[in-house]
């Protein structure tokens, strides 16, 4: 994800403020252990979660809360139509089991 120049203090802000149904909706849809961490030099957002199997994560973007929640951080990071955060995929290049 990427964040907007200067937005990671309010970035922090609302992320210590999460909404009790925001999590309540990550952890039904089988979401632990979830990390985002920023690279400060680009404003690159990087996040990590455990992901129960099965699990609902496909059916987060059309929940109303995830909608809200979009719209909530639409103006302090790059969204698509419809406020989701621009996601890229990582090239895996290293394991240490």
């Amino acid at each position: 994800m990427q964040l907007s120049p200067g937005m990671a203090d309010e970035y922090r802000r609302r992320h210590d403020e999460i909404w009790p149904e925001l999590v309540d909706l990550l952890h039904d849809a089988g979401i632990s252990d979830y990390h985002i961490f920023l690279d400060e030099q680009t404003g690159a957002l990087f996040a990590t979660l455990r992901l129960a199997e099965p699990n609902k994560r496909d059916a987060l973007p059309g929940h109303p809360v995830m909608k809200r929640w979009w719209d909530h951080m639409a103006d302090i990071m790059e969204v698509e139509p419809g406020n989701k955060p621009v996601e890229w995929p990582l090239t895996p290049m290293f394991h240490l089991p």
